[in-house]
């Protein structure tokens, strides 16, 4: 069963994750051939949401070498019903809101995907999974990002952005993701079962550019859960629509180094 939820007042918190980027390293541009910023609501404690996570595998497996990023956002508001997802977070849960917001839906629920921040469905719809994708991916960019990472201590990552495309409206959406986890759960709808999840959001972050197509914006860094994110997501994204125009990636989050595969 799909389960809606009428949309709550959420308080924003943060769950972040700690590493240190000891050496400057610079994302490339993606060739403006199309690409699929992939968001996925989903919790440990909602019974429909499994699926919905073993075909994100799926899609991560084969979307090897290609400009698709995916973002699982495990939201906090089934926490109260019986197990707490550690996972979790409430800044996941709103950015879920803001999405029905722009895409004018009258409840949010799990689970959920949101493709370039245009288009919705839910997660366990494969052939609409697939189709989204591929036509977001035939679809040009109308514009390149690129971002590099300065030296930072263990609270703060300094990121720096350049596009050529205008942002006047827009914000810099910066995520560190946990290439996956497992976890069993002992209560609440899933009760008994082991869950695998992959391309976990730790810390999600947005910043308006103003109008500035380059600049430096800081990322502050907390530890969760002992885990160690293993790539940076960043993508541009308009302000009054949510659509996302492009988008880029660091990978290899490990060592305390950070390293590249950018349009991939």
């Amino acid at each position: 069963m799909i389960t809606k939820i009428a949309l709550p007042l959420l308080v924003i918190s943060l769950l972040s994750v700690a590493f240190i980027a000891d050496n400057k390293t610079v994302s490339k541009p993606q060739a403006k051939t199309g690409f699929a910023v992939v968001e996925l609501f989903t919790s440990e404690g909602c019974s429909s949401c499994p699926p919905a996570d073993v075909l994100l595998a799926q899609i991560e497996k084969e979307s090897q070498n290609k400009p698709v990023y995916l973002l699982a956002f495990h939201v906090d508001y089934w926490d109260r019903l019986g197990w707490k997802d550690r996972f979790s977070s409430a800044t996941f849960s709103s950015r879920q809101n803001q999405y029905a917001n722009w895409l004018n839906l009258k409840t949010v629920y799990t689970p959920q995907v949101v493709v370039n921040g245009s288009r919705e469905f839910i997660g366990s719809e494969e052939n609409i999974f697939r189709n989204s994708i591929k036509t977001a991916l035939a679809k040009p960019s109308p514009g390149n990002l690129t971002v590099s990472t300065s030296k930072t201590d263990k609270s703060n990552l300094v990121l720096n952005y350049n596009t050529d495309q205008p942002t006047d409206g827009y914000s810099l959406a910066v995520a560190l993701v946990i290439a996956k986890a497992s976890n069993q759960v002992l209560k609440g709808e899933n009760k008994g079962k082991i869950l695998s999840h992959v391309q976990i959001v730790s810390q999600f972050e947005t910043v308006a550019l103003g109008g500035k197509n380059n600049g430096t914006v800081n990322v502050p860094i907390n530890q969760v859960n002992g885990e160690q994110p293993t790539e940076l997501i960043a993508f541009l994204q308009n302000n009054k629509t949510g659509t996302i125009t492009a988008a880029t990636r660091m990978n290899n989050l490990l060592d305390h180094e950070l390293s590249h595969k950018s349009g991939r």
